[in-house]
């Protein structure tokens, strides 16, 4: 091969090393968690893991286009080993730091899915799971809307449904269709619309949105932060 060819035959494959990494690249998001909490938190992601976090600190999260089913919480009172293994009082994932799994409730949730119908991504923060920390959960590049509960939930939370650390939600206390949504059409309870009063923006009973906007969509490839205690 002449000196001239080779030359040609390695900006090809530069070239198209470039076209491949601009092609996977494309539409990945970024979230930076943020913790605010005057106290530690060990935030959990699915996908992504768990991090614990003091006050003031962040994890930033670079996640693959096309993700859905995807949970950003924080988790209280925590006590791990070196080897990663332990409980939290809030939110724990099968007593791992690096979560593999959902959380268990009470656990205010951060949820997305990314570059679905019409490459928008969708986000909302749900009270499905109940509640623990306030949080706030806002692109921070190609889109003005953001989503925030910060009510004092824990501190007013019906005697039914407080738990160690949080409220929880009426599904998880109760298991009946009334509250969890089932089968068939359900609407609001007396539980659902003390979530609702304080956090009108977040999902406060599994049909939700069916009678309010709790989802909202971005373009794709949108950043954004969660903030546990903004």
């Amino acid at each position: 091969m002449s000196l001239l060819k080779a030359h040609h035959a390695v900006l090809h494959i530069i070239w198209m090393s470039t076209l491949y990494f601009a092609a996977s690249t494309v539409n990945a998001a970024t979230f930076n968690i943020r913790n605010n909490c005057p106290f530690t938190v060990w935030a959990a992601a699915v996908p992504g893991g768990g991090r614990q976090l003091a006050n003031g600190q962040m994890w930033t999260l670079n996640v693959s286009p096309g993700t859905k089913g995807a949970r950003i919480w924080a988790r209280t009172k925590c006590n791990f080993d070196g080897a990663g293994r332990g409980r939290c009082e809030t939110g724990d994932c099968g007593g791992l730091l690096q979560c593999q799994g959902y959380g268990q409730p009470p656990n205010t949730l951060a949820e997305y899915a990314l570059n679905q119908y019409n490459n928008l991504d969708y986000i909302d923060i749900s009270l499905i799971d109940g509640f623990n920390v306030p949080m706030d959960f806002s692109p921070t590049s190609g889109c003005a809307r953001g989503i925030r509960c910060t009510a004092d939930i824990n501190g007013q939370c019906p005697g039914q449904l407080r738990a160690p650390g949080g409220c929880n939600n009426a599904c998880t206390v109760f298991k009946t269709n009334h509250y969890c949504c089932n089968s068939g059409n359900c609407g609001p309870t007396d539980f659902s619309k003390f979530f609702k009063t304080r956090c009108p923006d977040a999902y406060s009973y599994p049909q939700d949105d069916r009678t309010s906007k709790v989802v909202f969509a971005c373009p794709g490839g949108t950043n954004y932060r969660v903030v546990f205690c903004p």
